[in-house]
C-alpha cells in the first residue's frame, strides 16, 4: 500500500472531527476533554502533559492537574485522537482521526519538531517481522531522531 494521503483537518474542523471521533468510540466529548483536546493541538510540536496543564491551566484561570491530563491523553491516544512520541514522552494532535495506522516520527533534537509520516510499507513490515518473530504487535512506535531540514539544511 505504500505511503497513503489523508484529509487533515485543522482549527474548528480539527476540533470537530476529534469530538466526532471519541463519541464514535463511545465516549463523551466533555467540556474538560475538549479543553484538552484545544491544548494539545494548539502547540506547534509535542507537547507534555505539564505543558499542555499549564496552558488549560491558564485558559480556564483556575489549577488543572496533569494527572488529569494524563488521564485524557491516554483517552485520547486509544481513540486515535493524539499520538504519543514515546523518546520524549509528550503527545501530538492527530490531525486525521478518521484514520487508523500506524505511523513514524522524524523528531528533531534542535528544535524539537515532530514530523509524522505515514508509510504501510515500513510499519507494515514492522508489524510482519514482529509477527515472524512470535510476538504479536499493538502499537508499533517507529521515531528518527536527527536534525530537521531548518537545523540542518541539507
Amino acid at each position: 500500500m505504500g505511503a497513503h494521503h489523508h484529509h487533515s483537518h485543522s482549527g474548528t474542523d480539527l476540533a470537530e472531527a476529534a469530538a466526532g471521533a471519541m463519541v464514535k468510540s463511545g465516549e463523551q466529548w466533555t467540556p474538560m476533554r475538549a479543553a484538552v483536546f484545544d491544548a494539545l493541538a494548539s502547540f506547534d510540536r509535542p507537547a507534555s502533559a505539564y505543558d499542555i496543564a499549564d496552558k488549560v491551566s491558564a485558559d480556564q484561570g483556575r489549577r488543572v492537574a496533569a494527572n488529569s491530563v494524563y488521564r485524557i491523553l491516554d483517552l485520547f491516544v486509544g481513540a486515535n485522537l493524539a499520538r504519543k512520541v514515546e523518546s520524549a514522552n509528550a503527545y501530538v494532535a492527530n490531525d486525521h482521526p478518521d484514520c487508523l495506522h500506524d505511523c513514524i516520527f522524524l523528531i528533531c533534537d534542535n528544535c524539537g519538531q515532530a514530523t509524522h509520516l505515514d508509510d504501510d510499507r515500513i510499519t507494515g513490515g514492522v508489524r510482519a517481522a514482529a509477527k515472524a518473530a512470535g510476538f504479536a504487535p499493538e502499537r508499533p512506535v517507529i521515531e528518527v531522531r536527527g536534525k530537521c531540514g531548518e537545523c540542518e539544511p541539507g
